[in-house]
Formats: structure tokens, sequence, C-alpha cells
């Protein structure tokens, strides 16, 4: 049996980033492994979650609420490659390629609300 979300473009996008991100936190310093690390990586699995969760609902104004917060999750994801840029961990080239992806995905994500309500 299939579940919903396993056939939206957008939940399967942000699987693969998800995978991206995780790989990612990995080449941080081990000091960062309890705050920047786990907070990308929190970030990144809860867009895929609530994307997850939301499909499930009762209704489309249920799965909206849950699509606005895979969108901040996402929003918190291209903050924190702002701050391991900052911090020196990601080069300009790694940084730009991240935060296109997450750019794409939050304009998916934020299309595929709109076209839900």
């Amino acid at each position: 049996m299939a579940f919903r979300f396993e056939g939206l473009q957008i939940w399967n996008q942000a699987l693969q980033l998800s995978v991206e991100v995780n790989d990612l936190a990995k080449t941080f310093p081990s000091f960062e492994l309890h705050s920047l690390s786990s907070q990308i990586r929190r970030a990144s699995d809860s867009v895929v979650l609530n994307i997850a969760e939301g499909s499930t609902g009762q209704s489309k104004l249920e799965f909206c609420r849950f699509l606005r917060y895979a969108l901040r999750s996402g929003i918190e994801v291209v903050s924190c490659i702002f701050i391991a840029r900052e911090k020196g961990y990601l080069s300009e080239d790694v940084f730009r390629q991240f935060y296109i992806k997450y750019e794409h995905l939050c304009k998916m994500i934020t299309n595929f609300q709109k076209s839900l309500q």
C-alpha cells in the first residue's frame, strides 16, 4: 500500500535534499555535532516529515498548515547554510548549490500549497 506522500514531487525532492544535507552536516567540525550539525539535520528532516504528515490529514486546510511548517523548516535550513558559510564550513560553491536547491524546493511547496487553496 502506497502512502499519498510517496507520489508527491515535493516530498521526493525534500527527501533527496534531506539525505544531501545529512551528508553535508557530517563534514562540519565535530564540536558542531550537537549544535549546527544537529540543527540543520533536524530542519531538513522536518521538511520531509511535515509534508508526509500533512498529506494524511483530514482536509486541504490541514495539509496547507503542515506545508507552512515544511516551508518554515526549509527556510531554517537556508539560515543554517548561511551560518555554516560564515563559519567557514562551506565553500561559496557548495553554499550556492544548497541555496538554489532549497530556494527551488520552497517555491515548489508554496506553489503546491496555492494549488490546494
